[in-house]
Order: C-alpha cells, then structure tokens, then sequence
C-alpha cells in the first residue's frame, strides 16, 4: 500500500490488504474509511472483513461506498463528516486512492475551504486525477465556487 498524503489529518490509497491494518495502526492512523462497495473486484477483502482487521488493530472502520458519477451529497457529507470527526488521522481508500480523493476534494468546495483551481493543483501535487470531482461539481452548480 502507498499512501498519498492530502492533508495532515487524511490520505489516501488503494485497496487495502489484510497485512496493511497493522501498518497503520502503527503509523498512528486512528480511522480507516472503505470508500469501495463490495464485490467490485475479484479478490477484494470484504467490508465485513476488512472492518474485523481494523477493530483487531484498534482502528476505527467506516465503510462509504461509493461510485461516480453516482456519488451523492450525502455521500459527500458523510465521508467529509468521517474525516473531520476521527481523533487523529484517517485513512481512506478505494481501488486506487482516486475516488476518495475526489470525495474530499468536493466537500472541501462545497464548504468553502478550497476553490476548483486548488483542487486542480492538489490534484496535481498529489498525482491524483480529479475530473472526477470537477465533473461532480459541474452537475451540482449549488457549490460555492463551482464556476
């Protein structure tokens, strides 16, 4: 697992394997959220079993699955909820880190602390695309700054 740091409190990755639990739990990692639905790919560890890796680690596990251009406000809220609530750092992954990057990237513009054009050079720092995100706030004009 690589890690990608977005900010002090949150990074990203792809899937997680059952010997990465560990590893964060000793990095201080305090949060783990599973932003990929079940059965998206062959061989994937479960919710189910990657929430028992977690707890046996001392991690607290939250499963936000989700896809785009499916990805609602809610699930935005939610993840964004996840994050800021966690007491010290999360960790959220998906298949490629990507899509819970961009879940981040929307709920900081919709709540004002970041605009379309940080997003786009957060992406780029981070080596992680977000069309994803710029396309979502295209589609829901209601965010601040999604000109």
């Amino acid at each position: 697992m690589k890690a990608i740091p977005l900010t002090d409190r949150l990074s990203v990755s792809g899937q997680l394997e059952a010997a990465d639990f560990p590893a964060l739990a000793a990095a201080g990692v305090r949060r783990v959220i599973n932003n990929r639905p079940d059965g998206e790919a062959p061989g994937q560890l479960t919710a189910a079993a990657a929430a028992g890796h977690a707890a046996a680690c001392g991690l607290e596990y939250i499963h936000i699955p989700v896809a785009f251009p499916a990805v609602r406000a809610e699930d935005v809220d939610a993840f964004r909820d996840a994050v800021l609530s966690a007491d010290g750092p999360v960790h959220a992954h998906c298949r490629s880190g990507t899509r819970s990057a961009n879940l981040w990237f929307i709920g900081e513009v919709l709540a004002g602390d970041m605009t379309r054009a940080e997003v786009g050079a957060a992406g780029a720092r981070s080596g992680i695309g977000v069309t994803d995100a710029l396309s979502w706030l295209d589609r829901h004009a209601a965010a601040p700054d999604a000109r």
